[in-house]
């Protein structure tokens, strides 16, 4: 959480801004596979703003420096920007969006530039439309990312990490069948064949798996599918002889990764065209996702060549099958006994024990103790470990040697997962190791009564997580309370852990795509006060079928089955605030939970005896 000096960075990037001819230069956070997570060598936001967290935008000027970021990182966005940056604080009322903030500054002229690799064409259609509305010259590709040269020598090398073939029995679906999936939706609309270059959809097509992105079990590659060919552009030395045959036996080409473009630029050229001059299009057009790089599109031959849709991958990938769906079950189980070790074992430490123990030597136990769980990857994020004020920084990162010590008379926030061979885990859960205050029991009360009301929700079949969002803010919207991050993300399966299409939020692309039997999702609604402590809860559900009394309208109802297997902290609940169905849910958890996990603790007294505490009915 310490601020860098930018300064001479700043000058650096602005000199190299006046030879390119560019006014406002753009660096957002993604790669150029949109991911949101990145690898150390795509961190150029953070390298030229300091600030560390996982989403926002850098707009810089030859006299403004400008960082947009959204309610999760206002509090660790204004710790580590130093005095040259202004914050935009997104989603606040008449706060500018960063891309409106750039067409501001573009007005009278100026230039506004980017790396093409690095925005959607779809976003960058929008920005540049927003420029010229706003009287700006242009918008233009910066092939040379200039943030890359300030950054010079010591802009760490591109991880090449090797890639595994995910066994079938964790898939639950071969990469043939996969393939021909995706070949029937690109018939049924007319395409000429889908470019695929979002990193989680191709390892989940190919049944592969990686680690080039850190807790992100992904490899850099891109591909293309047409109706009679699929080929896979990655580093060829990444692939052992096992995954060169398996990617053999199924058909799958192998090209270098850097290929890409060079063999886009054929593609368009190669399609029927009709139409003369300007009027010239594809017969059959080629699919790429909203996500795909301005910098594909345009070596695919832009709008007359490529069609910008939702990927259909995506659409497949967040539907689990059933052997994906246990795999989540089970593991939340050995992940659940992992969690109640560590919790039973921190408290005996820093109460029982008296010990003096910072955030990170916490965090490090409950690896340890994951590690130990049968088919154990590694963690699926970095863990929040946050005790007192720190639990309000939403997405707090302690870093070692540089982090509190655990104080046992505050709250502590512990957000964590871990990446299975049959799942991902993403599980938060809030702690008070003394006496927790009346106000901290009230609002940690309030937040339970909304993550209940969501995970018990009845609706019908279309309903988005936009629609659902509010049932988790009820209780707290009533006293004037809320949060700024969103209620609900996608979770992957032995890949990302925050997963596209669907979520549960109020963000526009919620509205868009209706939770299906088979979507995995978190349910974590929390409660910040800055300064002082921080809750959030957190479990993971599987979207399913549930029967109801009637069928309005004949469309099926679906509900939340929850697999998350760790209780929820007693200290801190007011059951005063509790309805009866409310009691009956927690105990029927806590039930399960016990009934679940104790298999684990035999001989494990200390755990054993917290657990049974921890479950004991209301």
């Amino acid at each position: 959480m310490e601020t860098v000096n930018t300064s001479d960075r700043l000058a650096q990037l602005r000199q190299l801004m006046k030879e390119h001819k560019v006014d406002i230069y753009v660096v957002p956070s993604e790669d150029s596979h949109s991911s949101e997570y990145i690898a150390a060598c795509d961190g150029r936001r953070e390298f030229i703003s300091g600030f560390s967290g996982s989403a926002g935008c850098a707009v810089i000027t030859h006299d403004k420096a400008t960082l947009a970021t959204d309610g999760r990182y206002f509090n660790q966005a204004s710790r580590q920007l130093d005095k040259n940056w202004h914050l935009l604080k997104q989603g606040i009322q008449d706060v500018p969006t960063w891309q409106e903030w750039s067409a501001d500054e573009s007005a009278g002229g100026k230039v506004v530039g980017i790396d093409p690799t690095l925005i959607s064409g779809s976003a960058a259609k929008k920005l540049q439309e927003k420029v010229q509305k706003a009287g700006g010259s242009d918008f233009v590709a910066v092939a040379e990312n200039l943030v890359d040269k300030v950054w010079g020598s010591d802009r760490p090398a591109r991880p090449s990490e090797p890639v595994v073939v995910l066994a079938e029995e964790h898939a639950g679906k071969d990469t043939k069948t996969k393939l021909s999936e995706l070949r029937k939706e690109l018939e049924k609309k007319k395409s000429a064949g889908f470019v695929a270059s979002v990193l989680d959809e191709i390892a989940w097509l190919y049944n592969l798996r990686g680690s080039d992105i850190p807790y992100n079990p992904v490899f850099f590659s891109y591909s293309i599918i047409t109706p009679d060919s699929a080929t896979l552009y990655v580093d060829e030395s990444k692939l052992s002889k096992e995954c060169q045959s398996y990617l053999s036996e199924n058909s799958i080409a192998i090209k270098p990764y850097d290929k890409i473009f060079e063999d886009a630029k054929s593609l368009s050229q190669s399609v029927e065209t009709k139409g003369e001059g300007e009027e010239v299009t594809a017969v059959q057009k080629f699919f790429i996702s909203n996500k795909t790089s301005w910098a594909l599109k345009l070596a695919l031959g832009g709008d007359k060549f490529v069609e910008e849709i939702r990927s259909p991958i995506g659409d497949a990938k967040a539907i689990k099958n059933d052997t994906e769906l246990e795999g989540m079950r089970q593991c939340h189980i050995r992940d659940g006994a992992a969690l109640t070790e560590y919790f039973a074992w921190l408290e005996d430490q820093l109460v029982n024990k008296k010990v003096t123990m910072d955030e990170v030597t916490a965090a490090d136990k409950l690896e340890a103790l994951r590690a130990k769980q049968d088919k154990f990857v590694g963690l699926s994020f970095d863990t929040i470990s946050a005790t007192g004020p720190n639990g309000a920084v939403i997405h707090y990162s302690p870093e070692r040697g540089n982090c509190a010590v655990i104080d046992p008379n505050a709250t502590y926030l512990c957000d964590s997962g871990a990446q299975y061979l049959d799942g991902t885990t993403d599980t938060t859960r809030t702690l008070h190791f003394g006496t927790p205050t009346e106000e901290q029991r009230h609002t940690f009360t309030l937040v339970l009564k909304g993550h209940i009301a969501l995970g018990t929700a009845v609706f019908p079949k279309g309903t988005t997580g936009f629609a659902l969002d509010c049932l988790a803010r009820q209780f707290l919207w009533q006293e004037g309370l809320d949060y700024r991050h969103g209620t609900g993300h996608g979770v992957g399966s032995y890949l990302n852990v925050h997963e596209g299409p669907i979520g549960i939020g109020t963000r526009k692309q919620y509205s868009e795509v209706a939770l299906s039997a088979g979507n995995v999702l978190s349910n974590e609604p929390g409660y910040y006060v800055d300064g002082s402590y921080g809750i959030r809860t957190e479990n993971m559900v599987l979207v399913k079928e549930v029967k109801t009394k009637n069928s309005f309208g004949d469309k099926p109802y679906l509900g939340f089955e929850n697999v998350t297997m760790v209780p929820y902290c007693r200290k801190l609940i007011d059951v005063s605030m509790l309805t009866e169905s409310e009691k009956k849910w927690l105990n029927n958890h806590h039930a399960d939970v016990l009934a679940k996990l104790k298999g684990f603790f035999e001989g494990d007294e200390l755990t054993m005896a917290w657990l049974k505490r921890e479950t004991e009915p209301f």
